[in-house]
């Protein structure tokens, strides 16, 4: 047995999950004629509360098509010092865009109205980049799975407002945050321009994104996916199991919250632990006393078939899911236990 906690992305399709793709009606979403492919648009832009959603088929490439669709090159964008888009979308942003970031020390990957405002650079001033987009991440990735308030995402939004700034979320866990603090969706759809969310991160489908937006920012999506080479053919048999996904394994995600917690709580007993930081969601961050090596933790664990992730600067990451049992969870937590150098 393996025990694989590196991501939420190395779930296998359910069998009524494998069901609902044999079953699914498609055509040609190129022609916008799959329609099941319709089906889960519809569905997440009302899951939202908001005007037009399109599916992608990673989330890299959503966020990637938001920046596009938000900016214009030589322009710039804010976002913590940990996004997702800077960190780990292989430049995209410059590449894509040809747009600079406007790093922000935040807390656990995310910031503040505050700090917003001190970085926008003045529209006047022709020196320096045009800021036209803030960029946020919820739950954080490299911040552990930590939840933004509702309060200063809205407190955020009204900054934008104010200096006529876009405001994307890249939400590929989203649907943790939802869950953890039993919100509303359409507070999102709300407060953001557009949102992108990912279908194969704890909801455990095989593939696929959607960018979710208004319709007057979502009027060039379809183009803009094209360019990115992002257009599909009967991709309804994904779809489909991105539907089957929000209506079976939305609710699931306390499971996975609960078992990072205790995953969290049995790593802040043990000695070779230096610090664990706070467990909200599916991401469990901690890190290891200076005596121990990292790198023969990790052949330890290994060779117990355990797989766990390290982020650099000793920052080693647990993400829980579907596939994560009952019966591995007892095991991996006897073994954080039992663990000596």
């Amino acid at each position: 047995m393996t025990i694989d906690l590196r991501s939420d992305t190395v779930t296998k399709p359910t069998q009524p999950m494998i069901e609902a793709i044999r079953l699914a009606k498609v055509g040609d979403d190129v022609y916008k004629e799959d329609p099941t492919v319709n089906a889960l648009e519809e569905k997440l832009a009302n899951f939202f509360g908001m005007d037009s959603a399109l599916f992608f088929p990673t989330g890299t490439m959503a966020n990637q098509a938001a920046i596009k669709l938000h900016t214009q090159p030589a322009e710039q964008l804010i976002a913590d010092k940990w996004a997702h888009v800077f960190n780990y979308e292989g430049g995209g942003v410059s590449f894509n865009s040809g747009v600079s970031c406007k790093l922000i020390d935040g807390n656990r990957g995310m910031i503040t109205a505050s700090q917003i405002e001190e970085n926008i650079n003045p529209p006047d001033f022709y020196h320096s980049p045009l800021t036209s987009l803030v960029c946020l991440e919820n739950t954080t990735n490299k911040g552990g799975g930590a939840c933004y308030s509702v309060a200063e995402m809205q407190a955020i939004n009204e900054l934008c407002k104010k200096n006529n700034l876009g405001l994307h979320l890249d939400g590929a866990r989203i649907w943790n945050a939802i869950i953890a603090n039993n919100e509303d969706p359409r507070q999102y759809g709300e407060i953001f321009d557009t949102i992108s969310v990912c279908l194969s991160k704890g909801l455990g489908a095989p593939m696929g994104s959607v960018l979710i937006g208004n319709s007057e920012i979502m009027k060039n999506a379809m183009r803009i996916r094209k360019v990115l080479g992002g257009g599909m053919r009967q991709v309804g048999f994904m779809a489909a199991a991105g539907i089957y996904a929000l209506d079976n394994h939305l609710e699931r995600l306390e499971e996975d919250h609960k078992k990072a917690k205790e995953i969290a709580q049995a790593l802040a007993k043990q000695p070779y632990v230096k610090n664990v930081e706070p467990t909200e969601t599916n991401i469990v961050i901690f890190y290891l006393q200076t005596d121990i090596s990292e790198e023969k933790f990790l052949k330890d664990l290994l060779k117990k078939n355990i797989k766990i992730s390290s982020m650099g600067q000793g920052k080693l990451r647990i993400v829980t899911h579907l596939d994560y049992t009952n019966e591995m969870h007892d095991m991996f937590l006897t073994t954080l236990t039992n663990y000596s150098k």
